[in-house]
């Protein structure tokens, strides 16, 4: 049967069922989730994070900022949590595993309901990675390896890969690398000081609205973007750029002024 033909037959058949051919032709989709996209400059990969996803491994990259450690430690440390938990806060695992490492209670790493806390657990394994003699300079399934002990001690090269391209946009290597397209937030609107507070815990001081160094701000940009759906955030700016939640994207939005360079401006809920 022609194509022109078979188009007419199904929406003949489809009036005579009593269905509307405006009906027919404009039935809603269904909303895509909200979801966040990691992509750095020269790699033609892209990859997909839940928002929930998302905060956690800001939360890697905002505490070994607090602590000091270089963006190697990030790599090393989401890498390990994308291999052990698809950095989900899992409240179950191997035994008495829980948490982003998977890390166990027995094994001294903690209580439960610490392990379940990704700043606390995050803090922890980063404590063992500095014990390690010469991790700076390690491969980094080595460094983790060194660190988690595991029975499968090359399954942390293949999340390599993504744990440096995460570790680049979420430290400020990667300027633009890290965005959410949030077709909703999450829960009731947070308490206004809910987000400063986060802010405070994971990162060590307040640095939104705060002058800092460009690479700096894009790391405080990123970790607002990946606590938007979270905290509701409708809005990001830094340096000439904006971020919105509806467009997913990070555009230009006028001249860039000494201030904006180095500034992060968060749209707070109202």
């Amino acid at each position: 049967m022609p194509v022109g033909l078979a188009i007419t037959a199904v929406i003949v058949a489809a009036v005579v069922a009593g269905v509307g051919l405006s009906r027919l032709l404009s039935r809603p989709t269904r909303a895509a989730p909200s979801a966040c996209y990691v992509a750095t400059s020269g790699s033609r990969d892209t990859y997909t994070l839940t928002p929930d996803q998302a905060q956690n491994a800001a939360i890697v990259a905002a505490v070994a900022l607090k602590q000091g450690l270089p963006d190697h430690a990030v790599t090393v440390a989401l890498a390990t949590s994308l291999r052990e938990s698809h950095l989900r806060d899992l409240p179950y695992g191997d035994r008495d595993s829980v948490g982003l490492f998977q890390q166990r209670p027995s094994q001294g790493w903690g209580t439960r309901s610490q392990l379940l806390d990704p700043v606390y657990a995050t803090a922890a394994f980063y404590h063992r990675l500095t014990q390690v003699p010469g991790w700076q300079t390690m491969p980094v399934t080595e460094a983790a390896q060194s660190v988690q002990r595991s029975a499968t001690p090359l399954a942390y090269a293949a999340w390599e890969a993504e744990g440096r391209a995460l570790a680049a946009a979420l430290t400020g290597e990667a300027p633009a690398g890290f965005t959410c397209h949030l077709t909703g937030f999450s829960g009731p609107p947070p308490l206004t000081d809910a987000l400063d507070a986060a802010a405070a815990s994971e990162m060590g001081s307040l640095m939104l609205a705060t002058p800092v160094s460009e690479k700096l701000g894009w790391e405080v940009a990123s970790w607002a973007v990946a606590h938007a759906w979270r905290y509701h955030i409708p809005r990001v700016t830094v340096a000439g750029w904006r971020w919105t939640a509806s467009s997913g994207r990070w555009t230009h939005y006028g001249s860039v002024t000494a201030a904006s360079t180095t500034t992060v401006q968060v749209a707070y809920p109202s």
